[in-house]
């Protein structure tokens, strides 16, 4: 699997997300350490607090199907402007990728750029820090 595929996914996955509101269409795809890859959208909701990212409902479709670690994520959207996840995506992403798993952040465009996990999310509050 490389970084062409995944946003290959992504990218078609986006087709499909629920956006009335916004019309900021957001599709992810993650690479489980199965090998399975997990696709999803951001969906949004009239109460906007209950809107889910395009990567948190990709880590949770995993989750709910027995994946536990992340190797890989891309991430895309429909503008000009690379995708970056939110704060809470970011720390639910830090539940299962570790420091060194890789982050793509892409934009409409076909320009992506590569960073480790611990480069968008310095300092992550983990499960090791509730010791």
């Amino acid at each position: 699997m490389n970084e062409k595929q995944l946003f290959e996914i992504a990218s078609k996955a986006m087709e499909n997300a629920y956006t009335p509101y916004s019309n900021y269409k957001v599709g992810a795809a993650i690479l489980c350490d199965d090998g399975k890859i997990y696709s999803g959208v951001n969906v949004e909701n009239a109460s906007f607090g209950l809107t889910n990212c395009a990567e948190r409902t990709a880590i949770f479709k995993a989750v709910s199907e027995g994946a536990k670690k992340v190797l890989a994520i891309a991430i895309v959207n429909q503008t000009k402007v690379m995708s970056k996840p939110c704060g809470a995506c970011r720390q639910v992403m830090s539940e299962f990728m570790g420091p060194e798993d890789v982050v793509f952040l892409a934009n409409s465009q076909n320009e992506y750029k590569e960073f480790t996990f611990k480069e968008i999310l310095p300092l992550a509050f983990s499960d090791e820090d509730m010791d």
